[in-house]
């Protein structure tokens, strides 16, 4: 089913008026103007989603810090015209999705910032809320990040769990050889790494791989001339503290799945 944005943010509006806004509706029709504005410094993400929900209801949006910008203390990020009544049935759903992505987006940039060089990316999981993954992501993608897979009809990921059911790792590549000319494969020690890359693996994560240990095992398929065949992944326990030892390792990709599932929000306010 294709994704319909419009319709989605028309969804989570419709969750939070329910039947209508009964405490808006005791007021006089009258037309204001509404500020929102960050309280803390960050990277600004979900402008246009929010802006469309106020859209949805009528209400002119003035964007003053577009997607991607940085925004100190007190700035305002955008001003909202229209009926009183409007501009409040809208403004707590708006702020959530505001505030959640530039918390996604305030948090990438600030890893990637701790990446030394050009080379490594930084990707997001899918470790996300239900129903807010292309939300989460895009704000991945705002704060400079990547997406990785947005759903798993995209990409053939071999994990531990499907290793485990299958009971041989070869068996799962060569079916997936047989079938996509891409595929992953997550693997927790050299020695399946090394299977992996031989057996023509695109991307190989290497699962809660300390750097020393993924530095070997880069090494060792340097010297087995695999290691320019494949897309080298790290991923587990990567924290703002090690993110710059992993990336000093040679990893083409490091994922962390904290910056969509365990997000600190944005602190915004609407203000009239």
């Amino acid at each position: 089913m294709a994704f319909n944005l419009k319709k989605e943010l028309q969804s989570f509006l419709s969750e939070d008026v329910g039947k209508g806004d009964i405490t808006s509706s005791l007021l006089a029709k009258k037309k204001i103007s509404a500020r929102i504005i960050s309280r803390e410094n960050a990277i600004v993400a979900g402008v246009k989603f929010a802006k469309e929900i106020f859209e949805i209801k009528g209400c002119k949006v003035q964007i003053l810090k577009k997607d991607g910008q940085k925004v100190n203390p007190n700035q305002i990020i955008m001003i909202i015209s229209g009926d009183a009544r409007k501009i409040l049935t809208c403004e707590r759903t708006a702020l959530n999705l505001l505030t959640r992505m530039s918390g996604i987006a305030t948090q990438t940039r600030n890893l990637i910032e701790k990446i030394p060089n050009k080379k490594t990316k930084l990707y997001a999981t899918r470790k996300t809320a239900p129903g807010l993954r292309f939300f989460d992501k895009e704000a991945v993608k705002i704060g400079g990040g990547e997406k990785h897979r947005l759903k798993l009809d995209e990409m053939v990921m071999i994990k531990d769990n499907h290793i485990a059911v299958s009971n041989s790792l070869l068996n799962l590549i060569q079916s997936a050889k047989k079938r996509y000319k891409k595929f992953e494969v997550e693997v927790e020690n050299n020695s399946d790494a090394i299977l992996a890359a031989k057996e023509g693996a695109t991307i190989i994560m290497l699962d809660n791989f300390s750097p020393a240990q993924i530095k070997k095992t880069i090494q060792n398929l340097k010297i087995k001339k695999l290691r320019h065949k494949v897309k080298i992944e790290a991923s587990g326990g990567i924290t703002s503290r090690n993110i710059s030892q992993y990336a000093k390792t040679g990893v083409d990709i490091i994922s962390v799945g904290s910056i969509t599932n365990s997000v600190n929000g944005i602190d915004m306010s609407l203000e009239i």
